[in-house]
């Protein structure tokens, strides 16, 4: 099997595993405490030689567990299309960050998911303002983003557990697998 085969394969399994975080976490009332943008940075960083894959991925997965939520639960899955938007084009902002990840490196990783989660920070929370819920002025938007400073805390400590258990994951069943290749071709 091909290196390209392996980390394809690896990366969409270690993500399917951390979007599933967000349906536990609904469970936990956590208040986001799901590594939205360290999915979408791993995504881009990993899966830089099929872009549409790794731009794919982190959508597929929010999709789908909004589906989950609308269809098998009390919270809502799909909660309005302005915030959804954004909340979408924020994961996407995310994935595109993690294509500047050149060698995932512990302290590239590091200042990369902080970036990414204030990405998402930003790009979601503007999504909230957009929609008038603090009114449409400067008071408003400071409002709407001191508001999120608690969850951002949240946001910013799953990223950094999720890109953690992601990055070291990958790199760890990576060598695991070269490994026992490598045994059964010698």
């Amino acid at each position: 099997m091909k290196r390209s085969n392996i980390n394809i394969i690896v990366a969409v399994f270690l993500v399917l595993i951390a979007v599933s975080a967000r349906i536990v976490n609904a469970g936990l009332s956590l208040p986001n405490f799901v590594p939205i943008a360290a999915i979408g940075l791993f995504s881009g960083a990993m899966l830089k030689d099929n872009r549409a894959l790794a731009f794919l991925i982190p959508m597929l997965g929010q999709f789908l567990a909004d589906v989950y939520f609308q269809l098998f639960t009390n919270i809502p899955g799909f909660y309005g299309i302005i915030g959804q938007l954004f909340t979408y084009v924020a994961i996407l902002s995310t994935t595109a960050v993690g294509t500047f990840v050149n060698q995932p490196k512990p302290l590239r990783v590091l200042g990369f998911t902080i970036g990414a989660s204030f990405v998402f920070f930003l790009v979601s929370n503007f999504g909230f303002y957009v929609q008038g819920w603090n009114g449409y002025s400067i008071s408003g938007l400071s409002k709407t983003f001191i508001d999120a400073i608690p969850f951002y805390k949240n946001s910013l400590m799953s990223d950094m557990l999720g890109s953690a258990l992601l990055f070291g994951g990958y790199f760890i069943t990576q060598q695991v697998l070269l490994t026992k290749i490598q045994k059964l071709k010698a």
